[in-house]
């Protein structure tokens, strides 16, 4: 009894009507929402959520206010798939319906697998830079580079998730623990006046004040972490330092033989080639300042496959490789502020890139299978009579 009252209650018409209306209601607050929280936090808190939560003023504990979408999307692709089940028969009179309902399921899971699975990160390159990597350009991370050994440096990195006030991380491949004492999301640095306490007693940190900034929410600006960490190691404590995104050049940590470097910066993203700006481009309407195009001639070189090649990258013609794409984003002012030098290439990396793609395609097909198949057994029903 209460197994069919489950399956009746996950196969109702009723429960597709709720979800749907719910998600146009998330949709509504979400939108809203993205004036003060912005975009991303935005989507993270409402759109990548089983549960919209609310924290009172001062507390610690959160409560559930609204499903979020993550609730929403699983319960409808529940719905979807047991109503299938219970109810529909295969026939050839369904299988335009059956192809449409696969259109938009493989829709619902291919949109799941972009917001889990997919990353979006920035390489900014000046005329004549490599570079093997991109940066994330909303979480950081606290990095220890070994630098003992001449032939290679050894990373390890601490993300930001993990850096909270009055935590002790004790990360396997360091001879000492860390233990941060305050964290700032958002931060300024700026000079110790005489009688102020310093941000900390070692490195940079010993001339410097951090000061808690709030969080950003346009989409030109971004966070800059920093944090003030207490290095302890089996002898005692290796000081109080400061690090933090501002901070352009690493710190130095001398432990027994051992030196590392450390330093607090935007998550980067390792590639298996290197990619060199030989050119930007930035071309003006004549006459006027107004942007007509922007373009970079990069060199992409992969001593694993052996790809060595030039490639343009300009707006709608973006570098795919590797399973990412590399669009043209924008362009920055090199040192000399005076002509535009410096690229910004997006990066992104989506695995389920091509599912919304099948998805369209199944539905559009299902319509027109569903379509076909009532206006040929009308017709025949035309000629018969």
């Amino acid at each position: 009894m209460l197994l069919n009252r489950i399956l009746n209650f996950f196969t109702s018409l009723r429960l597709t009507v709720v979800c749907l209306c719910v998600a146009l209601l998330l949709v509504f607050i979400g939108t809203l929402a993205q004036v003060d929280e912005g975009l991303y936090n935005a989507q993270n808190r409402y759109f990548r959520s089983l549960l919209i939560c609310w924290t009172p003023k001062g507390a610690d504990w959160r409560i559930p206010v609204f499903p979020g979408g993550y609730l929403i999307g699983g319960v409808l692709l529940i719905n979807l798939l047991a109503a299938h089940a219970k109810r529909f028969q295969f026939t050839k009179k369904k299988i335009g319906i059956f192809i449409i309902h696969a259109g938009i399921v493989l829709l619902l899971l291919g949109q799941f697998a972009t917001d889990l699975l997919s990353t979006e990160s920035a390489m900014r390159l000046a005329e004549g830079e490599s570079k093997n990597y991109s940066e994330s350009g909303r979480e950081s991370e606290l990095v220890f580079i070994d630098v003992s050994d001449p032939k290679f440096d050894q990373v390890i990195a601490i993300p930001q998730g993990l850096l909270k006030g009055g935590v002790e991380l004790r990360p396997d491949k360091l001879p000492f623990a860390v233990r941060v004492r305050e964290f700032f999301p958002n931060s300024h640095l700026a000079e110790a006046e005489t009688g102020v306490q310093t941000a900390g007693n070692h490195g940079a940190g010993a001339n410097l004040v951090a000061h808690l900034l709030p969080r950003v929410t346009d989409m030109d600006l971004r966070d800059m972490p920093s944090a003030i960490v207490e290095l302890i190691s089996s002898s005692g404590s290796l000081g109080t330092w400061l690090v933090s995104t501002h901070l352009e050049n690493p710190q130095t940590i001398s432990v027994g033989e051992k030196s590392y470097k450390m330093a607090q910066r935007f998550t980067r993203y390792y590639k298996p080639f290197s990619l060199e700006l030989l050119k930007f481009s930035h071309d003006l309407y004549k006459g006027t300042d107004t942007p007509k195009n922007f373009s970079s001639r990069v060199h992409i070189n992969n001593p694993n496959t052996g790809e060595n090649r030039e490639v343009l990258i300009y707006m709608n013609n973006p570098l795919r490789v590797s399973g990412e794409t590399y669009y043209q984003a924008g362009f920055a002012p090199d040192n000399d502020k005076r002509v535009n030098k410096v690229t910004i290439l997006q990066v992104v990396r989506n695995p389920g890139w091509l599912t919304p793609y099948f998805s369209c395609v199944l539905v559009a097909l299902g319509l027109i299978v569903q379509f076909m198949s009532h206006l040929i057994g009308f017709a025949r029903k035309r000629r018969t009579a």
